[in-house]
């Protein structure tokens, strides 16, 4: 598949119209979504490394994982680099965003996104795309939420909850912390959890089933 094609599928998946968000959740598939940044300013800081786990029939499909590191314009800062440990020059040899378009368009494709505070991923991206010509407007769902709407984080608190904290409480594990492809196989174990205890807290388990529609409602 050339690049214009892909960037074609990308436009296309903007879009959002081909997914059925009246499905059975599980029936949907997902694409969990981590980035790692030079900073945390959502206007000035840029994506240094972006890694995707793909879900299928409610599971993890670990051989389709991907994991790319990016090449930002402005060096890291020393804060995030004490996170995630990539330093300017271990970036000099990375793709700039731009160049990634295409093969983050294949991991994408017409899933549903996952991400934890999603708000998060979806500035970076909306932002680092709007370059490219793409709008990255269409919804996701937020695991941070979802551990809202299921009682297991404080939802009086402003701060987001800790992936790892979550995970760990929900006796999962913790793949690589502050690693994309790590972070985005630990958001894919715990997004799995939420929609479970969702489903069996709503009396759901058995059908009908828990929608996509409802996820992303608690999402929004």
């Amino acid at each position: 598949m050339g690049i214009e094609t892909q960037v074609i599928r990308f436009r296309k998946f903007t879009d959002f119209s081909a997914v059925d968000i009246d499905a059975d959740w599980r029936s949907v598939d997902y694409c969990a979504l981590d980035l790692e940044t030079t900073g945390l300013d959502l206007r000035n800081d840029e994506i240094v490394s972006i890694g995707t786990a793909q879900i299928h029939l409610g599971r993890v499909v670990t051989e389709r994982n991907f994991y790319r590191e990016v090449r930002p314009r402005t060096r890291p800062s020393s804060e995030s680099i004490q996170v995630h440990g990539l330093r300017a020059i271990d970036l000099e040899r990375a793709a700039p965003i731009e160049s990634l378009v295409p093969e983050l368009s294949m991991q994408i494709g017409d899933k549903v996104v996952i991400a934890h505070a999603a708000w998060i991923e979806r500035a970076f991206l909306k932002r680092h795309l709007k370059s490219t010509g793409l709008n990255f407007a269409r919804p996701m769902i937020d695991t941070a939420a979802l551990a809202r709407a299921l009682g297991v984080v404080n939802q009086s608190n402003a701060r987001e909850p800790s992936l790892e904290l979550l995970a760990r409480s929900l006796n999962l594990p913790v793949y690589a912390p502050h690693n994309a492809l790590g972070d985005a196989l630990t958001t894919a174990v715990v997004f799995l959890a939420l929609a479970t205890g969702l489903e069996r807290n709503s009396g759901l388990e058995g059908g009908p089933y828990l929608s996509l529609r409802t996820l992303l409602a608690m999402s929004a």
